[in-house]
């Protein structure tokens, strides 16, 4: 449900990407503090978001989707700001681009192995590197406007180059991950049924139980009528054979 408190708590993420961006470009103290503490309270929502679905059982599909989302969009709206306005310069400025990178390389991996029924869950690691990145922001939003006696600019960027070797590194675990289901998936690979059988019957083996009854007798019925109707009759007769469902007289499929 999109208006309960787990998600309200992902949008509100999102909802406060063109306020921390707005406040960059007023020259300031208090925009940079105040850009500091709406960007520390989407990162503490990160936490809460996830286990407050777990605790009161509310997880949502949408939820999933928002979650992994909201958080590279803050990340990068605010990278690219510090970038923009140089208070990330120099060599600096690879750390970030190895975030960026990094993070666009998880995100099309999580996509491919979606469709292969493979999740990518989250290491300790990785959980670490998010830590040390989102405090190293925050040192470099206020930057500047920070106390005399503190380097936060030095703090800020030394944090962000740990979170980028940790990026780095976890962004390898998962690929490497990923390649090994990538090289055992071979697309267009015919299913497997008993040894040595071929014809109309292969794959028969992978469907068992009523449904592998069903599809036996609409096999046989449906081969007698075929030589009185022709094709017109094979299409229902494929469809019995591979799902084990009846279809209905106007081609709709049956529960069963």
């Amino acid at each position: 449900m999109l208006t309960s408190l787990p998600n309200l708590l992902t949008l509100s993420r999102i909802a406060v990407i063109p306020v921390v961006v707005g406040l960059f470009y007023v020259p300031e103290a208090w925009a940079a503090y105040t850009a500091c503490a709406l960007f520390a309270a989407a990162c503490i929502t990160d936490w809460f978001d996830g286990y407050l679905a777990r605790a009161w059982e509310q997880e949502s599909v949408i939820g999933k989707f928002l979650d992994p989302i909201a958080d590279k969009l803050l990340v990068a709206a605010t990278l690219i700001m510090l970038v923009a306005f140089a208070r990330l310069s120099g060599l600096s400025v690879l750390a970030a681009v190895v975030i960026l990178l990094r993070e666009v390389l998880v995100s099309g991996l999580r996509e491919y192995l979606a469709g292969l029924n493979v999740g990518v869950p989250v290491t300790w690691m990785a959980k670490w590197k998010t830590t040390i990145q989102m405090v190293a922001i925050g040192f470099l939003i206020v930057g500047d406007y920070g106390p005399v006696h503190i380097p936060v600019t030095l703090i800020g960027t030394l944090g962000l180059w740990v979170a980028a070797i940790l990026t780095f590194v976890t962004g390898w675990d998962y690929m490497r991950a990923g390649l090994k289901h990538m090289m055992a998936h071979q697309p267009g690979q015919a299913p497997e049924g008993r040894p040595g059988q071929s014809g109309p019957h292969a794959g028969l083996s992978r469907v068992s139980g009523p449904s592998r009854f069903l599809s036996q007798t609409a096999f046989r019925a449906g081969g007698r009528a075929d030589h009185k109707s022709g094709l017109s009759v094979r299409m229902p007769v494929c469809f019995c054979y591979v799902t084990g469902e009846r279809p209905h007289s106007d081609g709709r499929q049956g529960g069963g």
